[in-house]
């Protein structure tokens, strides 16, 4: 992460609903970074700080939101949400990467850099 990106406010990921997400998601223009998860879930709230930074470092190039796997069940099991917290990274409508567990944000963005414009 760029000092830069420490020294400016940090965007909040947007938690997003089933009734959002195909708006929200699969039919934004810009890459989108799903992180799926729940409240009592100690990693997802760990790794919250991770993705604000990311989505802060890259505005206009990726979008971050969140989907809570126990208000969006059908969300989940539509993407073979198993454990948590998961991320997928959709463009275009279309999951193109997909990231199980915490990860530092080397990783995730190694993962998802070659996808991002």
């Amino acid at each position: 992460m760029t000092s830069e990106a420490r020294n400016h406010p940090v965007a909040a990921v947007r938690p997003v609903t089933e009734d959002e997400f195909a708006r929200e998601v699969l039919e934004s223009p810009t890459p989108v970074l799903v992180r799926f998860g729940a409240e009592w879930c100690g990693p997802c709230r760990t790794l919250g700080p991770t993705l604000d930074a990311i989505a802060a470092e890259h505005p206009g190039r990726l979008r971050v939101v969140s989907v809570d796997v126990d208000t969006s069940p059908a969300l989940a099991r539509r993407y073979r949400i198993w454990s948590i917290p998961a991320m997928l990274l959709f463009s275009g409508g279309t999951v193109v990467e997909r990231i199980r567990g915490a990860r530092n944000p080397t990783t995730i963005l190694r993962k998802i850099g070659a996808h991002l414009p």
